[in-house]
């Protein structure tokens, strides 16, 4: 079954139906971001945050690109942020940062080594929920 929208080729409705979830996981990482700074701060705050940023980049794949597997999406939700994180080894990102608060949230500012495990903690997570939601969609469509 496919949908038709004016001026653009059909789109299957699983494709809509897993780019409305994207969304929904997306608004969702986000409160849980919001949640995480606003019950605990520090270091907890901090990780957690990089563990969802990675998770929001996720979901961002597969609104892209509904038809991703899950590790795919994950992998590249991991490299984009570990090249996020490296590339505040340069000066541009804490430049970019002092000019704009968007640049600052999707930029950071400042190298931290740690970092770059929790975003593969946030891929994980974000693989793990993707493939059991792609296998649940499976059983339900076979």
């Amino acid at each position: 079954m496919t949908e038709k929208s004016p001026g653009h080729a059909s789109i299957p409705a699983t494709a809509t139906a897993v780019r409305a979830a994207a969304v929904a996981a997306a608004v969702l990482t986000v409160a849980a971001g919001l949640g995480v700074r606003a019950v605990s701060g520090g270091e907890v705050a901090k990780y957690a945050g990089d563990a969802l940023y990675t998770v929001l980049i996720h979901t961002l794949v597969v609104f892209l690109v509904p038809w991703v597997r899950p590790l795919t999406a994950a992998g590249t939700a991991l490299v984009v942020s570990w090249a996020v994180e490296l590339a505040q080894l340069t000066d541009l990102p804490a430049e970019l940062s002092r000019h704009s608060t968007a640049a600052r949230l999707v930029l950071g500012s400042t190298f931290n080594a740690p970092d770059l495990f929790w975003y593969a903690v946030g891929a994980a997570l974000a693989w793990a929920v993707h493939t059991r939601l792609t296998a649940r969609r499976a059983l339900a469509h076979g």
